[in-house]
């Protein structure tokens, strides 16, 4: 009984996967309502609690939480075995005509496929520098996984701008390559209060190119099942401005990466 009381459930619909701690919010999700790609139901029981604390960290906390199947790592919810058919259909009713009308749930170990994983979160740190403001200007960002390792550093020479647009620029700089690279949370760190503020709504933008960059900002964020923006001290942000510095001597739109 105690076993069964720390039961989750992972769905897998096509190439996304879903946990759930609750064989409710399970059976929500495969309902007669749901059609498309196939789906495959797993049950484990072995959540350690590091690995719990991972799921908090990135957005699970007593929640149902959807990724895509190949970016969780590797043995995160320990030993998972395909869940029985009739305990996902609990209170449900799905027909025979609902299964062979595309609803297919991956009950059986011969259906069932193994669900791959790796890891779906970054940090960027994203800075901007102008020589003059307006002046010379460059953007940087770096982009690490939650555990500090370093995946690309990123530069853009932007031509002559204000600091503040080379901060945003910044930001966009690191978000375009986060999303490029399949990311779907991301922790955004940069030492301009202004950028930061305005783009959690907490500060208005007054100056047209301030809401556009902001605007842009905003439509990049919002791709991401979840995204944060934290200000820090300047020091604590030396790798993205050294980038940023690096970036004045580019040409206008000219970018370099340099993977980890």
């Amino acid at each position: 009984m105690e076993r069964e009381g720390n039961a989750f459930y992972v769905v897998r619909k096509g190439n996304m996967v879903a946990i759930y701690k609750s064989l409710s919010d399970c059976q929500a999700q495969v309902s007669p309502s749901v059609c498309g790609p196939a789906v495959s139901v797993y049950k484990g029981y072995s959540l350690r609690r590091d690995r719990e604390q991972y799921l908090a960290s990135v957005g699970l906390k007593n929640a149902s939480y959807v990724i895509n199947e190949a970016d969780v790592h590797n043995g995160l919810f320990g030993d998972l075995v395909p869940c029985p058919f009739q305990e996902i259909l609990g209170s449900t009713s799905i027909s025979t005509e609902d299964a062979k009308g595309g609803l297919r749930l991956g009950y059986s170990t011969e259906e069932a496929q193994p669900v791959s994983y790796k890891h779906v979160s970054c940090i960027i740190e994203f800075d901007g520098a102008s020589k003059g403001n307006p002046g010379k200007a460059g953007a940087g960002a770096i982009l690490k996984t939650e555990d500090g390792q370093l995946i690309c550093r990123l530069r853009e020479g932007l031509g002559v701008v204000t600091n503040n647009v080379a901060e945003y620029r910044g930001l966009i700089l690191g978000l375009k390559h986060a999303l490029k690279k399949g990311f779907k949370l991301v922790r955004a760190v940069g030492d301009s209060q202004l950028v930061c503020m305005q783009v959690q709504g907490i500060w208005q933008t007054k100056h047209q190119n301030m809401i556009e960059l902001c605007k842009q900002a905003k439509e990049l964020k919002d791709k991401f099942v979840s995204f944060q923006i934290i200000h820090v001290r300047r020091e604590l942000n030396s790798q993205a401005d050294a980038q940023a510095n690096l970036a004045i001597n580019l040409q206008n739109g000219e970018v370099h990466e340099e993977r980890g």
